[in-house]
């Protein structure tokens, strides 16, 4: 399996997550399971069959999480290697300050692992168009991204490594 990109708060959630399944839905499904069977009759009990299949859903959830926690390359751009490592280039983890050119507007993104995408915080995926046209500048750079709506071209204000 490929390994997954994570940024170390995104590991952290994940990690918090799985803690949540296991330690607090994990037994509260397994005590709803047997409540609803000791109402009797499996075949036509509702509360049961919607108990077995939650179970299902919060296992599939479990074995996701550990399956992308065994497979994580964390990083941290915070650690002095990375850092000097990136020598002010934008790289995943990286939080970018941009200048949309046609629309005269600033935008913040955080280039983040595709489980922590949240577009609304600013939060862009590394697979993302705007995300992989980030990649690799500095600041004062220009990146193109080809978009649905058309061509958007962002200068690059600033990176940070926080």
């Amino acid at each position: 399996m490929n390994k997954v990109p994570l940024t170390a708060r995104g590991a952290e959630q994940l990690r918090s997550e799985l803690e949540r399944l296991k330690r607090v839905e994990r037994p509260r499904i397994i005590e709803a399971i047997a409540e609803a069977r000791s109402h009797g009759d499996l075949k036509e009990n509702a509360e049961y069959h919607a108990a077995r299949e939650q179970q299902g859903f919060i296992e599939a959830r479990i074995k996701d999480i550990e399956g992308k926690l065994s497979n994580a390359h964390i990083v941290d751009v915070t650690d002095e290697h990375t850092r000097t490592l990136a020598d002010g280039k934008v790289i995943f983890g990286a939080t970018v300050d941009v200048l949309e050119l046609d629309s005269d507007q600033e935008h913040t993104f955080q280039i983040v692992g595709d489980d922590e995408a949240d577009s609304k915080q600013g939060l862009i995926s590394i697979s993302s168009p705007i995300a992989r046209s980030l990649i690799g500048k500095r600041a004062d750079d220009l990146a193109t991204v080809e978009t649905p709506g058309g061509l958007r071209e962002f200068e690059i204000l600033e990176v940070r490594y926080e």
